[in-house]
Order: structure tokens, then sequence, then C-alpha cells
């Protein structure tokens, strides 16, 4: 499931380093507010036999903002979107949400001015194309051609020879976090981005950057477990805002609260 939240600010600009790495400590702030109990056990925890952390979230996008050197475009009125498989971690933020006038995306104040609980899409055929807005981050072996280890931080890129294997690993981990089929692969890749790099916040709050690309690719499995990667993310660190699956075209099925204000 996800939510989409509506707004808008008069900032002109956002460095890059704060395009995504607000976002974690804003949805455990959410969490704070109405189920602080979820909250601390996701985070210290994380859910299910991988321990994984079953949420994404979109980076704020601004139509109508200008873009300005060496920072992101915003202005005016933006969509952020946020997104879970966990039905308790939808409701806890939608509950939050309801009440919450401005959120604090770095040093930008987005105003908050509709939220909407979104439509799950069909995936009756067992087949979903999936295409990300942020890039989709995987790491591999870190081992040389001999089989040794050469390091830790193994980031690799579509196309690399182990991105594929791990990939559909990761896939395969999500499905059995939450207890689906989890025979899912990846059928295709099908459009592939150029590299980028994004800092993203951790555990410690210490960012950090983590490299890969945006993709688009056809996933085939069953049809729930294809909705819960929806509502989820692609590739690792989805709760830092990667791997982040756009919303398909279609309008929200429930407004959740419209909160007064004019847009700037």
């Amino acid at each position: 499931m996800r939510i989409r939240v509506t707004g808008h600010t008069s900032a002109r600009t956002l460095p890059w380093d704060h395009v995504l790495s607000p976002g974690r400590a804003v949805c455990y702030s959410l969490f704070h507010r109405t189920d602080p109990e979820l909250g601390v056990s996701l985070h210290d925890n994380g859910f299910g036999r991988h321990r994984l952390v079953p949420f994404g979230y979109s980076a704020p996008v601004f139509p109508a903002g200008r873009r300005g050197p060496g920072a992101y475009p915003v202005g005016g009125p933006g969509v952020i979107e946020f997104g879970s498989p966990l039905p308790e971690v939808i409701l806890a933020w939608a509950r939050a949400l309801e009440s919450t006038p401005v959120l604090a995306w770095g040093p930008v104040a987005f105003i908050v001015d509709q939220v909407e609980l979104l439509d799950v899409p069909d995936f009756g055929s067992g087949t979903a194309v999936f295409r990300t807005s942020t890039p989709v981050v995987m790491k591999g072996s870190g081992r040389d051609d001999s089989g040794a280890r050469t390091t830790r931080q193994a980031w690799v890129l579509p196309g690399a020879p182990e991105w594929e294997v791990y990939f559909t690993g990761n896939l395969q981990r999500k499905a059995e976090t939450l207890g689906l089929d989890p025979a899912v692969a990846l059928e295709r890749v099908r459009w592939v981005g150029p590299r980028r790099a994004f800092a993203v916040a951790g555990q410690s709050g210490v960012a950090g950057k983590k490299p890969g690309a945006c993709v688009e690719v056809e996933v085939v499995g069953a049809p729930e477990t294809l909705a819960a990667i929806h509502s989820w993310g692609l590739g690792q660190a989805n709760a830092t805002g990667m791997g982040w699956i756009e919303s398909p075209r279609s309008p929200a099925s429930k407004l959740l609260s419209a909160h007064a204000g004019a847009a700037v």
C-alpha cells in the first residue's frame, strides 16, 4: 500500500544531499507520534526471518521547480510518496499525516495540503513492469575471479556479472520476510539509467552515499508478492529512499485528509 502526500513549498532549491536523506527520519518521526513501539521494533530488529525493514519512500517531486546549479529543483506544488507492504505501517503513517501541517524535509518546509491512500495495482497476470525513480542499490560478493574477497563495499550496477543474481535473491528474501510465495524472479531488464550516488541516512544517523542506477525491469511472481514489492521497492536500502518504484498514472482511491492552505 502507498500514501501520497501532496503539498507545496516556497523554497526554490534543495541541496542534493537532502533529496533522499531526510526521509528516513520523517518516517520514524511519524511512527513516534502514533505507534512508537512499531517504529522502535523496525528500527532495532527489522521484520521477519531476514530482519529487513519493509518500507520505502520517494524523493519529493516538484514539476514546476526550476533546475539550478548544484541543487535539486523544488518550488510550488509537489508530491512525496510513502509505501509499505505492512498494513500496520501504513495505518500508523496515515494517522500521523492526517494531523501534520508541515513535513520538515531537510532545510525545506513541505506544507501538507492533501493525504491520499493509493490503489494497489492489479498484478493478476503474474507479471509486473517496475520502473524506479531513485537508483536501485545492490551489493555483490566483493570477490575477485579467484574467489578471494577483496572488498565489503562491492556495489554492483545493472549489467555487472553478479547484479541479476543478487537482485533476484533480494526479491526472494523480501517475499520470505513477508511469508509470501518466494517464487519470484527477474524476467528481463528493459532499461537502465545513468549511475548515480545519493546521500542517505543510516541507523547511526551518519549520512553516507550509496551508488546505483534507476531501472525498468520485468518481474514474474505471485500477484500478492508483486503487490508487496511494489509497495516496498527494488534492491537494497529501500528504507533510505533507494529503489522507489514509480506509481502508475492512476487516481488515488481514498482521500484521507485535506489541509487548508493556498499553494505558494
